[in-house]
């Protein structure tokens, strides 16, 4: 695969994941932002936000890297999910650090389900070889 091929196929992850890491950086600093006031117009804005950022991550992740899976216990995890998984927790742990955030067990759940549900698209409408 050329150096093109890996740019096109990793950009879309990369400008996403910065996008989402900005969200973070605003949140963690106790920055206001009509991002933010927008959701919190939404009724359960903050859990759709989280469904919506992890799970679109974790498609983008998982087409970029052709789908490709583990097998645990005879069941297939796509490593883009368990990426996503992995930094989404981290990212949620890390919120105990930071006075203007707070440890809330009902984001991760959000995140994990936005994974999950994504993940599952992903499969359903991956591009038939």
């Amino acid at each position: 695969m050329n150096k093109l091929s890996l740019v096109i196929r990793y950009l879309p992850v990369l400008l996403f994941f910065l996008f989402i890491l900005w969200v973070i950086v605003l949140a963690d600093s106790g920055s206001h932002s009509i991002l933010f006031q927008l959701v919190k117009t939404i009724p359960y804005g903050d859990k759709l936000g989280h469904i919506g950022l992890y799970g679109i991550l974790t498609w983008l992740l998982n087409s970029a890297l052709a789908f490709r899976t583990v097998q645990v216990k005879n069941y297939p995890l796509q490593w883009g999910a368990i990426v996503v998984l992995s930094f989404a927790l981290l990212e949620e742990l890390s919120q105990s650090f930071f006075p203007n955030r707070t440890l809330d067990s009902v984001d991760a759940l959000a995140d994990m389900l936005g994974i999950s549900l994504f993940s599952y698209l992903s499969v359903k409408w991956q591009p038939r070889k």
